[in-house]
């Protein structure tokens, strides 16, 4: 039995790039080894900026104001990309779903977001399309308009508990007011945290590299709690940087029942060659809940670790989608 079969667990690909498409995502589909992709800001930065396949598309949209001409090439790799995973989607919509997300300055905008968020749908027009949207208090309010509209959300920029309780609060009364099969997935991010926090654990005499994985379980098992099957628990930032763990450590320790983990392609690449094919034993919610009350006996202060996450993961995003349009309104 496959993870898949055996515990609904999906593996998706955190990258979109016009050539990979045609190529080796194709195969990562046709080997049902990525069940699913994601994009954001900064893979768009980097993907457009750095290859060569945009160049006849992009000649073609010169007269255009840079976020059209932004829209333009992205839609038209997600619309590919829904395209390749549409097989997927027929046959099990739990998968199959290709992200796409909303201006970054709109975080703080409720209407604007959901404005947002239905246009690119309808731009868009594929049944496996996942709009992502930051969960920020203007997000949690657009999210639930967006699923009440049948609209698939993909909650992102997930740190806290807190957070994850919101959006699945938020996305469970969206999608049972949409009388639809909407889904939704809330994407935890995982390894940021432990890059941020390492090295005062460690110097407080408690081990590295297990913040992330026991924030994140908490965070699944929250949203479990709500026991709606349209909404899954997705694992990013589950890359791992530095030489300390195995690459495909974020993937190994997080495989959970109807879970998806979104990776990086040398993540995956990682995992296809060395990583654990077993389902992951869970920390029980009270083993979860003793390792935070450790933290806050260790004088680790987690509402502002939590709060800089997502404040730098807001700025970073920003960031990236501004430096795109500064150049492509100068190109």
């Amino acid at each position: 039995m496959s993870l898949k079969e055996d515990i609904n667990f999906s593996l998706w690909c955190d990258f979109i790039e016009r050539d990979f498409l045609e190529n080796r995502f194709k195969k990562l589909i046709e080997e049902k080894i990525i069940y699913g992709a994601t994009s954001n800001p900064a893979i768009f930065e980097s993907s457009i900026s750095n290859s060569v396949a945009y160049g006849q598309q992009l000649q073609m949209l010169q007269a255009n104001e840079a976020k059209t001409i932004y829209e333009e090439l992205a839609i038209t790799d997600i619309k590919r990309a829904a395209e390749l995973l549409n097989d997927l989607y027929i046959e099990n919509q739990d998968d199959g779903f290709i992200s796409i997300e909303v201006d970054p300055e709109l975080c703080d905008d409720t209407q604007g977001t959901i404005e947002e968020g239905i246009r690119l749908n309808s731009l868009i027009s594929s049944e496996n399309v996942m709009i992502k949207v930051p969960a920020t208090n203007a997000g949690y309010e657009a999210m639930k308009e967006l699923t009440s509209q049948g609209i698939n959300v993909n909650a992102t920029l997930i740190f806290s508990p807190e957070q994850a309780i919101s959006c699945a609060k938020a996305l469970d009364e969206g999608i049972k007011l949409s009388n639809k099969d909407t889904k939704a997935v809330i994407s935890i991010f995982v390894s940021r945290l432990d890059r941020l926090c390492d090295s005062e654990l460690f110097a407080k005499g408690l081990k590295k590299a297990q913040l992330g994985v026991m924030n994140a379980t908490k965070c699944y098992h929250e949203i479990e709690k709500f026991e709606n099957t349209n909404i899954r628990t997705l694992f990013a930032s589950t890359g791992v940087k530095g030489d300390d763990l195995e690459g495909s450590y974020y993937i190994d320790k997080l495989l959970y029942p109807n879970s998806v983990n979104t990776a990086p392609l040398a993540t995956i690449d990682e995992w296809l060659e060395n990583g654990q094919t077993e389902p992951s034993e869970i920390p029980s919610e009270e083993v979860c809940d003793k390792y935070f009350k450790t933290l806050a006996d260790n004088k680790i202060d987690m509402k502002s670790n939590y709060a800089k996450l997502l404040e730098d993961g807001l700025a970073a995003f920003k960031d990236s989608f501004k430096d795109l349009l500064n150049k492509l309104q100068k190109d």
